[in-house]
């Protein structure tokens, strides 16, 4: 497939808009029945709201904010927003209102769009906002002060046709103008706010996926959070290709949604495929059959791995039961049309993207950041190696520094942080590369490994550096850990605190005769400590020495995104998290001195 060569991310919109009445969308409707919007349909609903954007006086340059779930409503904001060249400004629905007063106030959004009344909410008690003139709501009901973003389409069914003077303000918009502000998660710190051209977003799309061979014949479910650029990247490129984009908005409808829309074409962060293995896994315990023919078909799938990788489909007699019995009921999780499985937004780890090869699934990894917009490196069904992130796009330059960090140069780096100078001063070499914070190396054959976060490598008092996201990605391979955070910089050793998997450890429990359902007590338990224990030792004895584990607590808490321990992408917020639970780290070394490294 060739390059798509865009100039601007409105490119993607005349792309998407222009195919008439083919089906461009779909989406759910209360009923939960599946509807389809036509690239007509989405020509007259952006233009529709383009005009109510102009008419309140939204020009270039004007900052419009949405807080909303994955639903149609979402591009078609986006795309008006930036018809007009205005900035999009996305913001994730998870934040609280004095995150949201923050990002509004500091983005200086005149428009806020939002999904629902918890939303509206947010923006209300988000205190004083100068410089928001006008807020809108896409769900129906009555909101004080708010537009209904269903009314802002009346007009919506007679713009479908083609209209020059829109198509003309369209086509205005330059590459070097600022498409959005995205304000990053922040594990290591406050958010700031990336901001990235049109141009910058157009470079990144036109070549990340060029290797595939997408056609409108493929379908996508869209429910990573577009506020985040990984799925918002994902979403441009594929309705640039004219796939069919199917939008969830909560997490918990993706099964269902995957049986229903049946796509080819899935993109999931890390967790998402860690916690389905770990589903599949607590579903093959449930009887000792199941777990003997499991266990099996796992032996069978790794002899076969190689294969797998390859992007080929074993011909023996054994892989082929395998697959019968128990790897096809996995695919068919993913609805049973998967051809490509990406993996983006954090570190897959070796053990999950080995199992997935196990059960006959070759996921593909990628890598980038908010400020590369996002691609920097994506493994490719003919250019492929496992345990990296591909090989770097044509149009994007790496080297490492000399302590191994990751810097990057290519059309696709962001312009700098909203109102940051000094920030932003800090993020590029003086000679003008752009520090992308990851550690990692570069092979023979020019495919990039990235072994950890600068800024999250432990250095214990020894001297020695232990990278932790590694370590952590081995721990939650067993079904039983949801999340896991090494601590011990500047200690003599390393300590883990470990987020159970609650469900997982209650089954466990049941089975253990334990009767206790209260995390705070079940973690306490004699059993239960010395089962993790257990699976710590089973870690370390993958270690080198200096690496180990010495120490854990079970925490009664499965961290999540709702309680801020962990990002919109599913990473660990790992200062939080050490900040929650400073007693229990202080507790791993209150007898430090008497202990030997």
């Amino acid at each position: 497939m060739k390059s798509l060569n865009l100039a601007t991310v409105n490119d993607v919109f005349v792309r998407a808009s222009s195919r008439g009445d083919k089906t461009a969308m779909l989406w759910q409707d209360p009923g939960g029945v599946w509807k389809p919007i036509t690239s007509d349909e989405l020509y007259g609903r952006v233009r529709a709201l383009a005009e109510v954007l102009s008419s309140w006086g939204v020009q270039r340059g004007d900052r419009v904010a949405l807080i909303s779930e994955n639903r149609w409503e979402w591009p078609v904001t986006d795309f008006a927003a930036m018809a007009l060249g205005a900035v999009d400004v996305p913001l994730f629905p998870t934040l609280t209102p004095e995150q949201v007063g923050y990002m509004l106030r500091d983005s200086g959004s005149k428009v806020v769009v939002v999904s629902s009344a918890k939303q509206y909410k947010k923006v209300v008690e988000a205190g004083d906002l100068p410089a928001l003139e006008h807020i809108v709501v896409m769900d129906e009901g009555e909101f004080e002060g708010a537009d209904s973003f269903s009314a802002l389409m009346a007009k919506a069914g007679e713009y479908q046709a083609r209209d020059a003077a829109f198509d003309a303000q369209v086509a205005s918009v330059r590459p070097e103008e600022l498409s959005t502000i995205i304000y990053t998660s922040g594990t290591t710190g406050d958010p700031k706010g990336v901001m990235l051209t049109q141009g910058n977003f157009a470079a990144n799309l036109s070549i990340s996926t060029s290797p595939f061979d997408f056609t409108e014949q493929d379908s996508c479910i869209s429910f990573l959070p577009l506020s985040h650029v990984t799925a918002r990247h994902v979403d441009y490129v594929l309705l640039a290709r004219a796939v069919t984009l199917a939008y969830c908005p909560r997490l918990e409808g993706l099964a269902p949604a995957m049986q229903t829309v049946k796509p080819t074409i899935f993109v999931g962060v890390p967790r998402v495929y860690e916690k389905l293995r770990q589903t599949v896994e607590s579903r093959s315990r449930r009887s000792p059959v199941k777990k003997r023919i499991f266990q099996w078909a796992l032996s069978v799938g790794k002899a076969h791995r190689k294969a797998i990788l390859k992007g080929k489909t074993p011909w023996a007699p054994g892989w082929k039961l395998a697959n019968k019995l128990v790897f096809s009921k996995i695919q068919e999780a993913f609805g049973g049309r998967v051809q490509v499985y990406v993996a983006g937004g954090a570190p897959l780890g070796m053990d999950t993207g080995g199992w997935f090869a196990d059960v006959g699934i070759r996921i593909l990894e990628g890598y980038g950041l908010t400020e590369t917009s996002p691609v920097i490196g994506l493994n490719y069904p003919k250019a492929y190696k496992f345990g990296t992130i591909g090989q770097p796009l044509a149009n994007v330059q790496c080297r490492f520094a000399e302590d191994g960090e990751l810097e990057v140069k290519g059309p696709s780096i962001f312009r700098g942080y909203w109102n940051k100078p000094q920030e932003t001063a800090e993020a590029f070499s003086e000679d003008g590369w752009f520090r992308t914070g990851d550690i990692g190396n570069l092979d023979a054959d020019g495919f990039i490994s990235i072994t950890d976060r600068k800024k999250e490598l432990l250095k214990t008092s020894n001297g020695k550096l232990v990278a932790p996201q590694p370590i952590e990605n081995r721990l939650k391979a067993n079904g039983l850990v949801a999340q896991a955070a090494l601590v011990g910089d500047k200690r003599k050793y390393v300590s883990v605190l470990i987020s159970p998997n609650l469900a997982e450890l209650a089954e466990w429990a049941k089975d253990q005769g334990i009767s206790s359902t209260d995390p705070k007590a079940l973690v306490k338990d004699e059993k239960v400590v010395k089962l993790y224990k257990s699976i710590v030792d089973q870690v370390n004895g993958t270690l080198a020495p200096y690496e180990a584990m010495r120490r854990i607590t079970i925490v009664p808490d499965e961290w999540s995104i709702e309680d801020g321990t962990l990002t919109p992408s599913m990473k660990l917020k790992r200062r939080i998290v050490e900040k929650r639970y400073a007693t229990e780290i202080g507790e791993f070394y209150r007898d430090e001195v008497t202990v030997k490294a």
